[in-house]
């Protein structure tokens, strides 16, 4: 995975999400775990590496608030973790404790549309459904990495599910890992994407 560092241009947003074949988001430790593999872990490492700041919806940004700061690791992922900046979109949290953590609680597109204009590397979402409806909504998203892994749950909160309309994707690229977990590589068709408008 390369450094997408912009000098230039806009950062791009990236969604990356673990995913069921039926489309479920919700709870990945309750179902991913069992799939995972080295192969899977350097691509989430080098897919963090190659990151600037994370965005995140108030559960997500929650539940990583939890887990991350008291972890260690010889790769350095949970320092990179711990270090980025990071955005949290809600209108209820009133403090966001986890280290290099800003609020945004006012216009989503509009601070979304300014992060993305910064130099620096690329912004990272996982999770955060609600959030990536609203960005998908708006046409904020450059990049989707859907890691599809190979268990149907058969209830639970879906990617998308928020999304009114149709939005026509183009696949750009797949990799698939021995443990039988897909990651498929989308990006808006131009059509659908605004920021290529011009």
């Amino acid at each position: 995975m390369t450094d997408n560092t912009n000098t230039e241009s806009q950062r791009n947003l990236i969604v990356s999400e673990f995913l069921t074949l039926d489309g479920v988001m919700e709870a990945p430790e309750k179902w991913s775990f069992q799939f995972f593999s080295e192969e899977q872990q350097t691509y989430k490492h080098d897919e963090l590496f190659a990151s600037g700041a994370l965005l995140l919806g108030r559960e997500t940004y929650e539940t990583f608030a939890a887990a991350w700061p008291d972890r260690e690791d010889e790769s350095g992922f949970a320092d990179r973790m711990n270090s980025l900046p990071k955005y949290v979109v809600s209108t209820s949290l009133e403090e966001a404790e986890w280290n290099n953590s800003t609020i945004i609680d006012g216009d989503v597109t509009e601070a979304v549309a300014t992060l993305k204009q910064e130099d620096g590397q690329d912004i990272l979402v996982n999770g955060s459904g609600e959030l990536v409806d609203t960005l998908v909504e708006h046409g904020l998203v450059d990049e989707y990495r859907l890691m599809v892994h190979p268990v149907v749950q058969g209830s639970g909160t879906r990617l998308f599910a928020g999304v009114n309309g149709p939005t026509t994707m183009r696949l750009v690229d797949t990799e698939t890992f021995s443990s039988g977990v897909v990651v498929l590589t989308y990006e808006p068709a131009a059509e659908d994407h605004l920021g290529e408008e011009a």
